[in-house]
């Protein structure tokens, strides 16, 4: 099953909100990206940024579960949308 461009922003849009509640991951994210809070608030909407926290929160599985069962949703659907949106085309390399 392949999500479709807006099922993934508004997946990705999720995740941003669960990683700005979580004390705990959001300032891993902030350091590892070197994002402020000024430009997380104003990446929100840019389907780029919300790509690079999909690809944060999959960096572990743990994460990628806690999430998951947060939402109510099936762990390959993170996969799934972070294939919708910029820069997420398998690479094909031959």
């Amino acid at each position: 099953m392949s999500v479709s461009k807006d099922g993934a922003e508004q997946l990705a849009i999720k995740a941003i909100v669960w990683l700005a509640g979580n004390d705990d991951l959001l300032p891993v994210f902030m350091g590892s990206t070197g994002v402020d809070e000024a430009a997380f608030r104003e990446g929100v909407a840019a389907p780029e940024f919300q790509a690079s926290v999909l690809d944060f929160i999959m960096m572990d599985d743990a994460w990628v579960i806690a999430f998951c069962d947060n939402e109510g949703i099936p762990y390959d659907r993170l996969m799934q949308a972070r294939a919708a949106l910029p820069g997420g085309a398998q690479v094909h390399w031959t």
